[in-house]
């Protein structure tokens, strides 16, 4: 498998979850990314900076051009932190490191060195995620996730899980729901 396979692979995900995610310009994806996974490796095991940078600089081009924010998981090694562009941070707590391919990831890694001006956050509520390789978004998502069913559910070696966010629904048996919404 070629960067550039992984590359196509990544961007049919991508954009399979954002054609049906109901997205607004400022809202941020989640996207936690194994390359090991990609690889053919167990996660964790055999990072790829090659991979973690190719795949990065796909999802980010995707988003940027649409006018959406990233939010790049790190491993568990930095407590699934996330590395986002400081103009997306505005009242989410900030925490100190730097991520490296063994301790981050080498997603984190990459997004950190192409973002224009990076910081780490400890959490977020994403509007929509993209999981590759099994690294667990969930956490970072709204309160209530939609899973997106993917044609294109593989990058790489790895499985591709996906989600989209709504507003979770309120009331009882006389409310009335806004269909744009769900």
């Amino acid at each position: 498998m070629t960067l550039e396979t992984i590359t196509t692979e990544t961007l049919a995900a991508l954009r399979e979850l954002l054609d049906g995610a109901k997205l607004n310009p400022g809202d941020i994806v989640v996207v936690g990314c194994s390359s090991s996974e990609i690889a053919g490796g167990d996660i964790g095991k055999t990072s790829s900076p090659e991979i973690g940078a190719a795949v990065c600089k796909a999802i980010n081009g995707e988003l940027s051009a649409r006018g959406l924010f990233l939010a790049a998981q790190c491993c568990e090694h930095l407590g699934r932190a996330l590395v986002i562009e400081r103009a997306a941070s505005t009242g989410l707590e900030q925490v100190n490191a730097v991520p490296q391919p063994k301790a981050g990831g080498s997603f984190a890694t990459a997004a950190y060195e192409l973002l224009q001006d990076p910081v780490l956050v400890d959490e977020i509520k994403a509007a929509a995620g993209l999981d590759i390789g099994g690294t667990l978004i969930g956490m970072h998502l709204r309160r209530v996730a939609v899973p997106v069913k993917l044609k294109n559910g593989m990058v790489g070696a790895a499985h591709v899980t996906a989600a989209r966010t709504r507003p979770r629904f309120v009331g009882g048996v006389r409310a009335v729901y806004d269909e744009e919404l769900l």
